[in-house]
């Protein structure tokens, strides 16, 4: 009897590269600019998204993935011979995980559900997780297990090129976002316990790529045996370069590369452009 595939399914919301990668399924968020509907990352391309964004007066609204698109992709999945590892961003976040939660009901023993408690980059390590454990053949449940216990260890920090963004969504207040306009105040954020929380402004660029390396150091450093990733938001990643540069001793000695991918419209929309995030495993651990 032939050994059980295992399918890893994520959503849009992990940036994972639209490329044929095997044992991996993407299902898109739905992201809305006035009457138009786009799937991301398939009928929109994170490129055009931020083109749309920057032209566009309001903000786009972004959809959660239903039950249903779930459901489908379990069924093919399963009927396929395979068990399924369900990895979605954070609940606290979107709707999506229950949407997974309800839809894997009918597959019990055949479909595991993973809150990444995470988004984007952060969501995007965890899968890349999965998918190395699923290399190693190692079973459906037992991956479940271990990324319930590694995504705590995940540590999301970004840092913002502007407020307004926020403003338009009604996170800060217009004076708020215009007095950190007028300071070049760039506000530092992370992802905890699944829930986005700022943890300081900072005056400049440079300042605010301090308080990134400051973060990371805090962690206990970078876990370099496990996924970790760089992205940018917007069409340029040059303020990403510029934090490469800045922080160079990170990564000097211990890397040969970096892995950079650009962040979708599910954090782009609240972030704007020009921002830049780094997810990674936090400090050495047995895993």
């Amino acid at each position: 009897m032939s050994e059980t595939k295992v399918r890893i399914i994520t959503d849009s919301a992990s940036d994972m590269d639209a490329a044929a990668r095997e044992g991996l399924t993407i299902l898109p968020m739905t992201i809305t600019f006035g009457e138009e509907e786009f799937r991301d990352g398939e009928d929109l391309s994170h490129r055009e998204f931020y083109e749309r964004l920057v032209e566009s007066g309001e903000l786009p609204h972004t959809s959660q993935i239903t039950p249903y698109a779930f459901e489908e992709a379990f069924r093919q999945a399963v009927e396929a011979g395979e068990q399924v590892v369900a990895v979605t961003m954070s609940s606290k976040l979107s709707g999506t995980w229950q949407s997974a939660v309800a839809a894997a009901q009918e597959f019990e023993g055949s479909v595991f559900v993973v809150d990444s408690e995470n988004v984007t980059v952060g969501e995007r390590a965890l899968v890349e997780y999965a998918l190395r454990l699923r290399e190693q053949g190692t079973k459906a449940e037992n991956i479940a297990e271990k990324l319930e216990h590694a995504k705590k260890r995940i540590r999301l920090v970004a840092l913002l090129n502007t407020l307004e963004y926020l403003k338009k969504g009604g996170r800060v207040s217009k004076l708020a976002a215009f007095a950190g306009g007028l300071l070049s105040i760039k506000p530092v954020v992370a992802v905890e316990d699944g829930e986005v929380v700022i943890l300081g402004k900072a005056r400049g660029s440079r300042q605010g790529n301090n308080l990134l390396v400051e973060r990371i150091q805090q962690a206990g450093g970078i876990d370099f045996s496990m996924p970790y990733f760089l992205g940018y938001t917007g069409l340029s990643d040059e303020l990403l370069r510029k934090y490469i540069h800045d922080s160079e001793a990170l990564w000097k000695e211990n890397v040969e590369r970096l892995d950079i991918t650009t962040v979708g419209g599910t954090i782009g929309t609240h972030a704007g452009p020009g921002a830049i995030a780094v997810a990674f495993f936090c400090g050495e651990e047995e895993h």
